[in-house]
């Protein structure tokens, strides 16, 4: 009987969906993501639904390691409840070796049920890329060694607790991430049991500080703005005193932003070259031609885009993230343009491997365009995408619309309407156009529609948004 297929899972830390050069952009050296597109399928359209806080990549590794979509989790995602089946669950009771390693920010029960092996685990959502205190692999599961740390002992005497048994001093993340998850490798290659390899990075998130030959790689002079810069936000939105937006001053002056984005290039040709490190390792292991190589981010980043820094908002620059499916039976060198979310990779790598999906899982296989068939199939018609209690939006084959609405009183609320085709950096608003009030009509209607499918009633991240929104008077 044939071995079940190996999974090797790689995720980033806010790598938004344009910054692979295989993939559209010449400016950024990324040789080793170039070739995994090269030898598999790149999803050119996977999402996130925006996020539930601003930690967004909190909410957002839920999804993935639950398959459920933002109003499905308990709470923020920072818990995985036992009700709610991880994937690493599934495929170690369908009889994988399951090993995680790095970034875990989803509670400490939720890692201990999902993996049978394990290294470098983070529980918590950024450090200093130099110093990260980690946890070895607990096999009880108790992981309940807990350490104080003053984080900004320079503005602040504030403690907080850290779960930790060890620190790695002058180790950056990436580096220290990829040795253990090499070691790991081979010692589970050729083994009877296939292996899951969760590999959770936590670059390129800031601080954006990398060695000196990946620092110096990108000059600020030579950097672009993008077409969509803008010196300050276009709405009254109260997070955008959100911690990400206090990276840069507002107005946002245009050389600070192209330093920003040198340093963040940076930061990612930096982690490509780790993760060339993982995939010759793989090749080298014999079973490269036996797994799949899951490659993904947990959301996007701005960096000066419409004035914002971070990932707080509904814009293509923060829910639209890379996405490459590599290995056995996947098209090469092949590009796909269908709707797809994060939470949808759960059941489709079950699909893959013959694993059975829980019901817990919400989200939609689309292992049938990882086949080596054409298909015409756009997986989702449209997407729901929602921020907190600020912000909905809805995104069909070529319309979005997002709709900020930030209190009851006059003035507080806004609506955009882009045209993806004719407008893809979503510069020109249509929604205060004559011509385009049908069309805004028929996308607060989707809006609707989906709010009912996706938000329970009395979830408490819709409840407010939504009493606001008809104060509005637009419903």
């Amino acid at each position: 009987m044939a071995k079940k297929t190996n999974i090797l899972f790689i995720v980033t830390d806010d790598q938004r969906f344009d910054t692979i050069h295989a993939l559209g952009n010449p400016a950024i050296s990324t040789p080793n993501m170039d070739r995994l597109a090269l030898r598999g399928t790149a999803f050119t359209q996977a999402h996130i639904p925006s996020g539930i806080c601003g930690a967004v990549c909190m909410p957002s590794r839920a999804m993935i390691h639950s398959g459920r979509q933002p109003f499905h989790l308990e709470g923020q995602g920072g818990n995985i409840p036992p009700e709610h089946i991880t994937l690493g669950e599934t495929l170690k009771s369908f009889g994988y070796e399951t090993i995680g390693l790095g970034k875990w920010h989803n509670g400490c029960p939720g890692y201990a049920r999902s993996f049978t092996q394990g290294a470098k685990v983070f529980f918590g959502g950024m450090w200093d890329h130099w110093n990260v205190p980690t946890c070895r692999y607990d096999p009880s599961g108790a992981y309940d060694n807990v350490v104080n740390f003053v984080v900004d002992f320079f503005h602040s005497n504030k403690t907080i607790q850290q779960h930790c048994d060890e620190f790695n001093p002058g180790k950056h993340s990436s580096e220290m991430l990829t040795d253990a998850a090499i070691e790991l490798l081979k010692k589970n290659a050729g083994g009877e049991k296939p292996f899951f390899e969760y590999v959770a990075y936590l670059a390129p998130h800031d601080p954006r500080t990398m060695p000196e030959e990946f620092k110096n790689m990108y000059r600020p002079e030579d950097i672009a703005l993008p077409p969509n810069f803008m010196e300050t936000i276009e709405t009254n939105y109260p997070l955008m005193r959100h911690r990400d937006e206090q990276l840069a001053a507002y107005p946002r002056d245009p050389e600070e932003i192209k330093r920003n984005i040198a340093e963040y290039y940076g930061m990612i040709s930096h982690l490509d070259h780790e993760i060339g490190r993982l995939l010759d390792a793989l090749h080298d292991s014999g079973e490269e031609d036996n797994t799949i190589v899951v490659f993904t981010g947990d959301n996007g980043l701005a960096l000066g885009q419409h004035g914002w820094m971070g990932k707080e908002d509904c814009y293509e620059h923060s829910i639209r993230v890379p996405l490459i499916f590599a290995g056995p039976g996947i098209p090469r060198n092949r590009r796909c343009d269908a709707y797809v979310y994060l939470l949808d990779i759960y059941p489709t790598l079950c699909e893959m491997v013959g694993a059975p999906v829980p019901s817990s899982v919400d989200g939609k296989s689309f292992a049938q365009l990882l086949k080596g068939e054409k298909t015409e199939d756009r997986h989702r018609d449209y997407l729901y995408l929602a921020f907190e209690i600020w912000i909905r939006g809805v995104k069909d084959s070529r319309y979005k619309l997002i709709e900020y609405v930030n209190d009851d009183g006059p003035g507080q609320h806004f609506a955009f309407l882009y045209d993806l085709k004719e407008d893809p950096w979503e510069i020109r608003n249509l929604a205060p156009l004559p011509e385009y009030q049908d069309k805004l009509r028929q996308m607060r209607s989707l809006l609707f529609a989906c709010r009912d499918e996706w938000e329970e009633e009395k979830h408490p991240f819709g409840q407010d948004y939504w009493r606001r929104y008809r104060a509005w008077g637009q419903e």
